[in-house]
C-alpha cells in the first residue's frame, strides 16, 4: 500500500482563532461541566471553528429544509476517496459499508454480530474508557491485554489474552483502538499483520474503532486495519467526527472486509435510522472538501505537541511526556510528582485545570492524566504555567 504524502496547506492554523471569551458562549460538555474559572482541557472536543465547506454544507442544508431521513452512499462515497488519496488505500468498497449513529454504538453493533452474551472482548489499556463501559453494559466480559512499556501492543500478552479469550470454546473479540487513545500510537503494518495472524490463529474477530485515524502526522502514516493481510474477517468503525470536530453531529460508517460481508449484512436495519442526516451531509462535505483545514490543523497540532513537551520541560520536569504520532491527546505520567493515583483531581482543586483523570483508562492509568491539546498556544501555556503552580 503506497501511502500518498499529506499536501501543504495554504489555510490558517484553526487553533489559533478562537479567543477563550468566544470559546466560553459554547454550550457543550467541555464548556458547561466546570465553572468558567477552569480551563478545561480534558474531554474530545477541539477550540477551533468549523471547516468553510462543512459550515457550508450544513447551512445549505437547513435552508432546504433538507433535515429528513439518511439515505444513499454519499458518505461512504467519500471516505473511500478520502481514504485512497490520505492512505493510499483502494480497499474499502461502498458495497461492504452501513452507516451507524457514532463509533461507538457501532463498535456495539459489530460486536453483536461476533460475539455473544458472556463471550470476551480484549482490549489493551490504558484505553478510551468508553471501551469498557458499553462492552460491560452489553452482557460482554472485558480482557485486558496492557500495552507494552514503549506503549505499543505486546504481540505476547495479546496472543495470551486470545488464548484464555477462546477458552471452552468460546467466541471473542478484541476491540483495536487505532490509532490508540490515549497514547496517539501510530500501530505500524507489521504489528497489524501480527494482530490479524494471531487473530485467525485463535478464531478472534477483530473490530477495529479507527475514528482518530484522520489526525495522523504526515510521516507516521496510517494503516488502516482492513488493508493488511489476514485481516479479511475484521471490521471497522470510521468517521469524520474526530477529524473535523463534529461528535455533536452524530454518524460514522462501519465498514467489513471481503470475509465480514456477511456478517455486516445481518446488521438489523434499524441500526441504520439512528445517523442524523444533517450529520451525514457535514461528515461527507469534511472528507470531501475539508482536507486543506484538516491540514492546517495537524500543522497546529504539531506544533501544540512540540510546545507542550518544551514546557513541561521547563516547568515541570518530573512529569513523562511522550509525543504521540496521531489524535490532539496527549498522555502525561505524573508518577514522579507524588499526587496519589489521581492527580487530575489535584490539578483540578489546585490550579483550576479539567484533565481526564488516567483512572478510567484501565491497567497504566494510575498516577496519569490525559490532556487535550486542540487548544491555543496561549491557552495550553497558561494550563502548564496553572498546573506547575498547583504544585508549590
Amino acid at each position: 500500500m503506497t501511502r500518498i504524502p499529506h499536501e501543504t496547506s495554504g489555510e490558517p492554523n484553526p487553533l489559533q482563532v478562537l479567543t477563550l471569551d468566544r470559546l466560553r458562549q459554547r454550550t457543550s460538555m467541555k464548556w458547561r461541566t466546570h465553572p468558567e474559572d477552569v480551563l478545561p482541557l480534558w474531554v474530545a472536543e477541539m477550540d477551533v471553528p468549523l471547516a468553510e465547506p462543512v459550515v457550508r454544507a450544513v447551512t445549505d442544508a437547513l435552508h432546504l429544509g433538507d433535515t429528513g431521513y439518511p439515505a444513499g452512499t454519499a458518505y461512504a462515497e467519500a471516505l473511500a476517496a478520502f481514504a485512497g488519496k490520505r492512505w493510499g488505500w483502494g480497499g474499502l468498497a461502498v458495497q461492504r459499508t452501513a452507516i451507524v449513529p457514532d463509533v461507538m454504538l457501532g463498535v456495539v453493533e459489530m460486536l453483536k454480530l461476533v460475539t455473544g452474551t458472556g463471550d470476551t472482548v480484549v482490549v489493551n489499556p490504558p484505553v478510551y474508557p468508553p471501551f469498557y463501559m458499553f462492552v460491560e453494559h452489553m452482557d460482554r466480559r472485558v480482557a485486558e491485554a496492557p500495552l507494552g512499556a514503549d506503549g505499543r501492543i505486546d504481540l505476547d500478552v495479546l496472543e495470551e489474552a486470545f488464548r484464555q479469550a477462546v477458552a471452552g470454546g468460546r467466541r471473542a473479540a478484541y476491540l483495536l483502538c487505532s490509532p490508540h487513545n490515549p497514547t496517539g500510537t501510530v500501530h505500524t503494518a507489521e504489528e497489524l499483520s501480527a494482530v490479524a495472524g494471531l487473530a485467525e490463529r485463535y478464531g478472534v474477530r477483530v473490530v477495529a474503532d479507527e475514528i482518530h485515524a484522520p489526525l495522523v502526522v504526515g510521516g507516521a502514516g496510517f494503516v488502516p486495519y482492513l488493508s493488511v493481510p489476514g485481516a479479511e474477517r475484521g471490521l471497522s468503525l470510521m468517521s469524520a467526527s474526530k477529524g473535523w470536530n463534529l461528535p455533536g453531529l452524530k454518524a460514522a460508517l462501519a465498514v467489513a472486509g471481503p470475509g465480514a460481508a456477511a456478517d455486516l449484512d445481518r446488521m438489523p436495519e434499524e441500526v441504520g435510522h439512528g445517523p442524523s442526516h444533517v450529520a451525514v451531509i457535514a461528515h461527507t462535505a469534511a472528507l470531501r472538501d475539508g482536507v486543506t483545514w484538516l491540514d492546517a490543523l495537524l500543522a497546529g497540532l504539531d506544533g501544540n505537541r512540540r510546545l507542550l513537551a518544551d514546557l513541561l520541560a521547563e516547568h515541570l520536569p518530573a512529569i513523562r511526556y511522550r509525543p504521540g504520532d496521531a489524535t490532539y491527546l496527549a498522555w502525561l505520567d505524573c508518577r514522579a510528582l507524588g499526587l496519589g493515583d489521581d492527580p487530575a483531581d489535584v490539578f483540578l482543586r489546585r490550579g483550576r485545570v479539567a484533565l481526564s483523570s488516567g483512572l478510567a483508562f484501565g491497567t497504566g492509568g494510575t498516577g496519569h492524566v490525559r490532556l487535550n491539546l486542540a487548544t491555543s498556544k496561549e491557552v495550553l501555556t497558561e494550563a502548564v504555567r496553572r498546573t506547575a503552580a498547583a504544585l508549590r
